[in-house]
């Protein structure tokens, strides 16, 4: 696949790029129009985005090289070039909530009713960005068949772009982002429960994206690897084993006690 877009003025913009923009885009747009609903200020919300992307595609990048840094020592400027890829979403994840943390403590703000309200913008983001992967033709599962792919129902040009140097590799940026999409409809048919607790959603992300990785990197041949193990899958069960433990706590409280619905950002001092 030609990962470059177009080319204006000498500069070439890359799909890569450009699929990344239009997620955090959509993003915004989401969490403002949840967020509205429940009285937390635009400003709060456009600032707590702005932040929380920054920090997060540092620490995305940074965890990647810290598992990759074999290839860096001898050209560490190719450090700086994320638009050729090489961003973890763990650590995108784990700086991001991080810099959401600290935000939401700063302005007085529920910090899982702000997660709750980015879990469906975060999974219809990671579904958008995942295809820039496959026009970088990189995060792809192990050698198949032509055979094995038709099989599937994949859709054809996915097929032909799995096509590389003469070998037929799985599309896991496909199947991820599929994982992700279905993971948005399951969220969006549970906010809707009249019942639902704070923090609720945030477990639900955290438990459907994490197994769904599991598996689907078991396929990866480019897995950050740690001590003969894949990083994505250590962090996938930790973070399922949070997002169940928090669950269950949660389930333990009246059922009309921290409901979703109820809870807004009145309280912020912004």
């Amino acid at each position: 696949m030609n990962p470059i877009l177009f080319t204006i003025a000498g500069i070439s913009i890359r799909w890569y790029s450009v699929l990344l923009l239009i997620a955090i885009i959509l993003g915004f747009i989401l969490i403002e129009y949840e967020g509205k609903k429940y009285e937390y200020p635009k400003d709060f919300l456009f600032n707590l985005v702005f932040w929380v992307v920054i920090i997060g595609f540092i620490s995305a990048r940074l965890y990647y090289v810290l598992f990759n840094y074999k290839m860096y020592i001898n050209d560490p400027i190719s450090i700086f070039k994320i638009w050729e890829g090489g961003l973890a979403i763990h650590g995108g994840l784990i700086g991001g909530f991080l810099t959401l943390l600290f935000y939401c403590k700063r302005y007085n703000a529920n910090v899982l009713k702000v997660t709750d309200m980015a879990t469906i913008p975060l999974l219809l983001g990671q579904a958008i960005g995942r295809w820039g992967n496959f026009f970088n033709s990189e995060a792809h599962g192990s050698a198949t068949s032509l055979l094995e792919l038709q099989n599937y129902h994949i859709p054809k040009f996915i097929i032909e772009g799995m096509h590389i140097n003469g070998i037929y590799y799985h599309p896991t940026f496909f199947y991820e982002s599929i994982w992700c999409l279905l993971g948005v409809f399951l969220l969006l048919v549970v906010r809707h429960y009249r019942y639902l607790k704070v923090g609720e959603l945030t477990c639900i992300y955290l438990m459907w994206y994490s197994f769904g990785r599991f598996f689907i990197e078991a396929l990866r041949t480019d897995s950050l690897m740690f001590s003969g193990f894949k990083v994505a899958q250590i962090v996938s069960i930790t973070l399922f084993i949070i997002g169940l433990i928090m669950l269950l706590f949660i389930k333990r409280k009246s059922k009309f006690e921290s409901l979703y619905h109820n809870t807004g950002g009145s309280n912020i001092k912004y």
